[in-house]
């Protein structure tokens, strides 16, 4: 469909990357390359400079970019104005999701909703907050849930819900015996943190810096059941969502540091390009997903 060769040729120019593009769409690059070799092939021309470090327009490509974003809006819109004809919910939704939401909290609310509207056609694409923004800007999701918020001023942002951040630790960690922690108990600790780009990582990174908490050595994992795995065989100390540690706590498998007189909270957040209008089924999913759902909290000491 020369809709899809359109689209991956939009985000190869806006990621200037075949690798990068192809995991945003769920491709292999020999299957970008094909893409873009068959739009070269049909134009007569090449559109894009291509070198081990990064992917370029030609001055055709520039050409062409410019009118395939506009190519696929038109597309995308006559998509939603054909489906709203009818008052129904159907069609298709694709949704795009940090680790933390997309592993730990919507799949309960995407069965029901599922259950509800069997005719709604769900895909669900998990990727740190980062790829999911850059994703939602190349019109690749309808809408995405973040952690934290993003200031981007091509995207609408709704607030979503509240997320507790908390301190775990192995079991057999000498802080795990304290009923609270202060926060100069914990410098020179070690720690196990997200990849760059994860809002875990984000919230983690900022309240190390406000708290001027310097840690001893640190190791990272790029998902968040790694670094479950790691804590729980005794390689340092981290800081999860509650949603993703509930089970091991309640088992436990690994320690809670509640921090002396703080709560930690963040905010998760559904985002959408501002130009693209809500379909039917878009709009139902938010309604419903909007319903305040949180994991049991415990106050601060």
């Amino acid at each position: 469909m020369i809709v899809d060769a359109l689209r991956v040729f939009a985000t190869v120019a806006e990621q200037r990357h075949f690798s990068r593009a192809g995991e945003l769409l769920n491709l292999s690059q020999p299957g970008v390359s094909l893409h873009i070799r068959n739009l070269e092939n049909e134009l007569g021309t090449k559109l894009l400079h291509r070198s081990p470090k990064e992917v370029r327009l030609t001055e055709a490509g520039a050409i062409l970019y410019k009118h395939v974003k506009q190519i696929l809006s038109h597309y995308e819109e006559a998509g939603r104005e054909i489906q709203l004809l009818r008052d129904e919910v159907t069609g298709s939704i694709h949704i795009g999701a940090s680790f933390t939401i997309g592993e730990y909290v919507l799949p309960g609310r995407i069965a029901e909703f599922a259950n509800q509207y069997p005719q709604v056609n769900l895909q669900v694409t998990i990727h740190n907050t980062e790829e999911i923004i850059a994703a939602i800007k190349s019109n690749i999701l309808d809408i995405g849930f973040i952690e934290g918020e993003t200031a981007d001023h091509e995207l609408s942002v709704i607030p979503y819900m509240k997320d507790e951040m908390i301190i775990v630790a192995p079991c057999s960690h000498p802080l795990s015996a304290a009923n609270a922690v202060d926060k100069d108990m914990l410098q020179n600790q070690v720690w196990v943190l997200r990849e760059p780009g994860s809002g875990t990582r984000a919230f983690s990174d900022h309240f190390l810096q406000h708290a001027q908490i310097s840690h001893k050595r640190s190791y990272i994992f790029n998902s968040s059941q790694g670094i479950k795995e790691a804590v729980s065989a005794g390689l340092g100390i981290a800081m999860l969502s509650r949603w993703i540690v509930r089970k091991e706590l309640a088992r436990g498998e690994i320690s809670e540091l509640r921090i002396r007189h703080q709560l930690l909270e963040r905010n998760f957040s559904i985002i959408s390009r501002k130009e693209n209008a809500a379909t039917m089924a878009i709009t139902v999913f938010i309604e419903k997903l909007l319903a305040p759902v949180n994991p049991d909290r415990k106050p601060p000491v």
